[in-house]
């Protein structure tokens, strides 16, 4: 079994560090430790309320207690790029046997130093953000595709789109309906072992890559839930996500959303939701009717009876199922999404 050592070094918590937390929430037994020197000492549930023991520790040489076999860099900061906190404990895990995953946009297989070392011990370098080549260029075949898509779309980046995308998934399969998940960054990808790293892909095969991956799925898929990326009313990452929405063309969509964030990551007020779903849906009107079936909200913040307070409010507000599924489940959201794939079919 593999054995993960998630670095984050200064970035575990529960926004910053996504790869890492998804590991730790939905492959606990894998993760044997966290290595971040701001939080040495804790365990994963002290930062993020799960994980429950597994211990965080100031460096790599500190992880080797818990013989890890892969190291995995937990956290995605602006720009992707390593720093030379993060080289030297890569270098470290490298030089003691140990397999990296990384989610950067720098790739470690063209760095020389790192790829030497590794190549001499025998061990990989998996970089899950390496787009495909040769890259796919659309072809409009969406418009023949024979089951529907439904897409995670949110209000910010760091919202919850994966989680999101992956609870509905895991619901569903446990139906028995066929559904199936397609990641669209690093995380989702790891989790899944399968998708398109859609944020390295040059502009103009973004709707390509995403509809060649669609294009894979059986025909008898009763539904294609994709991973979302960024927000479209983010300065920073608006790009990604309408050449992602445009690639996939989605029949439905999921809304997420942090209640009480005031800023975005970009530091701009958000707009209002409604607004800001309508943008979407207007966004799909030339090329097909799309529609929103939920909301799921990231209460981690927020204590029990507000957080649910809060759902019940916007359920109220917006005339569709809003919970938090990792928090209360999503019973009203997962039977509205059947009762849709029910009609299609």
């Amino acid at each position: 079994m593999q054995r993960y050592a998630v670095l984050a070094i200064g970035s575990f918590n529960y926004i910053e560090s996504k790869t890492g937390n998804m590991l730790i929430r939905y492959r606990p037994d894998e993760v044997v430790c966290v290595i971040d020197p701001e939080k040495a000492g804790q365990t994963a549930e002290n930062i993020l309320g799960w994980g429950g023991d597994i211990p965080c520790v100031s460096t790599f040489v500190e992880s080797k207690k818990y013989s890890p076999t892969h190291v995995v860099i937990g956290s995605a900061p602006q720009g992707g790029v390593l720093n030379d906190d993060y080289r030297r404990e890569i270098i470290a895990a490298i030089q003691s046997g140990c397999h990296i995953i990384a989610g950067m946009h720098v790739f470690l297989n063209d760095d020389p130093e790192i790829f030497k070392l590794a190549s001499d011990r025998g061990l990989t370098l998996t970089d899950l953000r390496r787009p495909p080549i040769p890259p796919h260029f659309p072809k409009g075949s969406w418009k023949n595709r024979e089951f529907p898509v439904l897409l995670i779309v949110g209000s910010d980046c760091d919202t919850g789109k994966m989680t999101t995308a992956w609870e509905l998934y895991q619901a569903l399969k446990k139906r028995d309906r066929k559904v199936e998940f397609v990641g669209t960054g690093q995380t989702g990808i790891l989790i899944s072992g399968n998708g398109v790293p859609i944020d390295a892909v040059i502009s103009d095969f973004m709707a390509g890559e995403m509809e060649y991956c669609l294009d894979q799925l059986s025909n008898d898929t009763e539904l294609a839930i994709v991973e979302g990326q960024g927000a479209i009313n983010n300065m920073l990452y608006s790009g990604v996500t309408l050449g992602l929405l445009h690639g996939c063309m989605p029949d439905f969509m999921i809304f997420t959303h942090e209640p009480g964030r005031e800023l975005d990551v970009s530091d701009h007020p958000f707009p209002d939701l409604t607004y800001l779903m309508d943008i979407h849906i207007d966004l799909m009107k030339p090329f097909k009717e799309s529609k929103f079936l939920g909301m799921n909200y990231l209460t981690l913040k927020l204590h029990d009876d507000l957080a649910m307070e809060t759902c019940n409010s916007a359920q109220n507000r917006y005339g569709m199922p809003v919970t938090d599924l990792i928090r209360f489940g999503g019973r009203d959201m997962v039977e509205t999404i059947v009762t849709v794939i029910d009609e299609w079919n």
